[in-house]
């Protein structure tokens, strides 16, 4: 069995990326640092690649990290079964895109307050990191517009969000020319999004490059405004 000190050892030294700050960290010397290290080294192979200035980890590091959190994770879920003799306790963790998050905010608020012990974490996110950070066990459950690809993720059908064209009450025509006049304000999913939409609506058309992206935020709510104002498509 790996011992638990070294892993603690190479975890913090991933988040710091020196063995002088992980010493201190831990409260450890740098030596001991070096030790823990080079023990895991020997029983693995090379987890960092010394450059001058930092450590980059290496693809057997980035898979022993993987392992560290998962053994965290499944730590955390022992405990909670330990303290606690009911589903309605403990830590859920979830990460959403935005637009199904806004939708289920109320819900997990009420949920919450029918059960005042139970704790939940929601983050907002782009499909991309929803999938990278259910992979490095970050979070317990994410949603995604697509089924992921990955064979390491287990997914199973929750919903159907419709796609919507969205354009200002002034605009009287959405063909494609139309839509290049207008614009485009993006958001992390906008492109992925707005490429369906338009395969449907514009099948011949080209892709959304073709249309002039003229803003981008994260926070999906904000892209009406513009709208709203006459200035682009969202």
């Amino acid at each position: 069995m790996i011992n638990p000190q070294w892993l603690q050892t190479f975890a913090v030294l991933v988040d710091k990326g020196n063995f002088t700050r992980t010493a201190e960290a831990i409260g450890i010397t740098q030596a001991a640092v070096s030790q823990h290290i080079s023990r895991l080294e020997d029983e693995y192979g090379t987890l960092f690649l010394r450059r001058t200035r930092q450590l980059e980890i290496t693809p057997v590091g980035e898979n022993l990290l993987t392992y560290v959190k998962e053994v965290e994770c499944a730590q955390r879920r022992l405990q909670q079964k330990l303290i606690h003799d009911d589903a309605e306790t403990g830590d859920v963790s979830l990460i959403t895109p935005g637009s199904i998050g806004l939708t289920l905010y109320p819900l997990l608020l009420e949920l919450q307050e029918a059960f005042p012990t139970l704790n939940i974490r929601h983050r907002f996110a782009p499909d991309n990191e929803i999938v990278a950070a259910i992979l490095a066990n970050e979070h317990e459950l994410g949603m995604v517009t697509l089924k992921p690809a990955d064979p390491r993720i287990t997914s199973t059908y929750f919903t159907e969000e419709p796609l919507e064209l969205v354009v200002p009450a002034s605009q009287k025509n959405t063909e494609w020319p139309d839509l290049q006049k207008l614009g485009f304000i993006s958001h992390p999913d906008g492109e992925a999004m707005a490429t369906r939409l338009l395969s449907r609506k514009c099948p011949d058309s080209p892709s959304i490059q073709e249309i002039p992206c003229h803003g981008f935020t994260n926070q999906i709510s904000l892209i009406l405004e513009p709208v709203a104002r006459g200035l682009v498509l969202p």
